[in-house]
């Protein structure tokens, strides 16, 4: 253990976001300590241990910010208060200093678009009436037709239906409609208005005060919206889109970048910004706005050669003219586990097709997995792992409709089953649900049920054996510790055979990864010895589906 501390003792360079690992919890679904059967930072507390033999360098929380929880969380009554259900904001001051005592910064959450309709200024909104400063705060419009019975436009919700919503006048006759590109228990903010730039610089601040070492930004490229409000045609030109990356928005992040830039070790801005093209989407990476953004191409990719080297060739094009780290990341909080999508015949996801309930082949998907992390953690950069992938846990899919919790399965009429799945609590030792999230005495069951067959998949389980996804992924990131040219840095290809992918990091070349896509077994394409593989070689030659690390030396 003091060697491990030692380790862990190591500091980042200052400009720590270009190359961590960072972890994300869930924080409803990592570990509950009160028996609510809802996960709470006394619950990540409990287990900062775990976190520390991972060898992560920084954890990433989901909103925990006080809200009525309609959309879990991102629904902010209180961007300044923790949520009962979660604990106490000195208990977060308390995690934030003893997560920083092991080495591990703070990276919190914050949802700039849009906030609860339980927030008090939308409260105020609803009772002061048209016309009102309050109002103000949101894109309350009249209707159209003839008594204002329709929308003011067709933008449709992210999640299903319209994106408006109609009020009630104080007296109880219709009243405007307010937009919410979300739920409608999501009402979205008004950018143009100073003061909610205000607010959001002091929250900002907040947490920066309190010890977080930066922020992931929600939803980044949606916060400025056409004021004309026209109608959304798919078939026009996509720029300027009505309500996704107006180019007004790069202002605000340029006040934050000054914000963050202000501490004596700058906080890292760090942006969801789900964009096609590739050069809109670097202008949010220039120099003076974000850190870093989540590579979503490389998560939605196909777990095929071709398309995996185009797609980390398009995401090293992408970020070189801005001097910007790329980001890897496999799986999160909205998307179906990588587990499962690599065990099917179409491995690739996106928004709009999530597969979920096609034939999965599992120890297909777990081969694979394995091999991929070994990948996105070899690549130059900075690394996301969500909660649980070190467990291999897979999606759950079969949870009962009266238990699903997500506004998408519900706004849909349950044709999109929603992102329930990737969320279920994590199982940490023991023979039977709940695997120890919450304690023996628990009142009542997790808030989602954990599948039985997770017994072999728990942290208890997993320790020790050699064969385990939970060691590979310990081996994997004391390496890349331990190895100077992971991280940021330099990257060529190499020479390989026919679906292979093989490139080489550092001035020399001396660190290698190798990934086998192909059907059959390979000699690897360097000579050296192998530091760590995804799974036992054949002889000396690299199984399908299978990551080696090869050092050259």
């Amino acid at each position: 253990m003091q060697a491990l501390q030692a380790t862990r003792a190591r500091t980042l360079p200052t400009e720590w976001w270009r190359s961590a690992v960072i972890y994300q919890i869930y924080p409803r679904s990592f570990a509950d300590s009160n028996g609510d059967g809802i996960g709470d930072l006394g619950g990540v507390r409990a287990h900062l241990d775990h976190l520390e033999a991972l060898g992560v360098d920084a954890v990433w929380f989901n909103p925990w910010y006080a809200s009525p929880q309609a959309d879990a969380g991102y629904d902010v009554a209180d961007y300044r208060a923790i949520d009962p259900v979660f604990g106490t904001l000195a208990e977060a001051e308390e995690l934030i200093r003893e997560a920083h005592e092991r080495g591990i910064r703070i990276i919190v959450d914050v949802v700039p678009n849009h906030c609860s309709d339980a927030h008090p200024w939308f409260v105020e909104a609803l009772r002061t009436g048209p016309g009102s400063a309050a109002r103000d705060l949101f894109c309350f419009r009249p209707g159209r037709g003839a008594n204002g019975e329709l929308p003011p436009n067709d933008w449709q919700s992210i999640f299903g239906g319209p994106a408006w919503t109609r009020t009630s006048n104080p007296d109880g006759s219709p009243g405007e409609w307010y937009l919410h590109l979300f739920a409608a228990e999501q009402p979205d903010l008004n950018w143009e208005n100073p003061k909610v730039r205000e607010e959001f610089e002091d929250v900002l601040r907040f947490w920066f005060d309190r010890g977080a070492d930066g922020v992931r930004i929600d939803s980044a490229a949606l916060l400025m919206k056409d004021p004309a409000l026209t109608d959304f045609d798919p078939a026009d030109p996509p720029f300027p889109h009505p309500y996704t990356d107006r180019d007004e928005v790069h202002a605000v992040y340029r006040s934050w970048r000054a914000i963050a830039d202000s501490y004596p070790e700058p906080r890292a801005l760090i942006g969801e910004v789900w964009l096609p093209d590739a050069e809109r989407f670097a202008a949010y990476l220039r120099p003076d706005e974000l850190h870093t953004a989540f590579n979503f191409a490389f998560l939605g990719c196909a777990w095929e050669p071709d398309a995996l080297r185009r797609v980390i060739d398009e995401t090293m094009a992408v970020h070189a003219p801005v001097d910007a780290p790329p980001t890897w990341v496999l799986s999160n909080h909205d998307v179906p586990r990588h587990v499962t999508r690599y065990g099917r015949a179409d491995t690739s996801f996106n928004l709009e097709y999530r597969q979920l309930g096609a034939p999965t082949d599992q120890s297909l998907g777990l081969r694979r997995a394995r091999a991929a992390i070994l990948l996105t953690l070899a690549l130059p950069g900075s690394a996301y792992l969500y909660q649980g992938e070190e467990l291999g846990l897979d999606e759950v899919e079969d949870i009962p409709e009266v238990l699903r919790q997500d506004p998408m399965f519900h706004r849909t009429q349950g044709e999109n089953l929603g992102r329930d799945g990737c969320r279920v609590p994590m199982p940490w030792s023991g023979q039977v649900p709940p695997f120890d999230f919450s304690p023996a005495d628990a009142s009542r069951e997790p808030w989602l049920p954990q599948p039985r067959a997770w017994r072999d998949r728990t942290v208890e389980a997993q320790t020790g054996d050699p064969d385990s996804m939970l060691e590979l992924y310990r081996r994997a990131l004391a390496c890349r510790r331990g190895e100077p040219t992971l991280g940021d840095g330099p990257f060529a290809w190499l020479p390989a055979p026919e679906s292979v992918l093989a490139f080489s990091r550092g001035p020399q070349g001396r660190f290698v990864c190798v990934v086998n896509l192909s059907d059959r077994a390979i000699e690897l394409p360097v000579a050296g010895a192998v530091l760590l593989s995804s799974g036992p070689l054949d002889g000396a030659l690299l199984p399908p589906d299978t990551a080696a690390w090869v050092s050259t030396r």
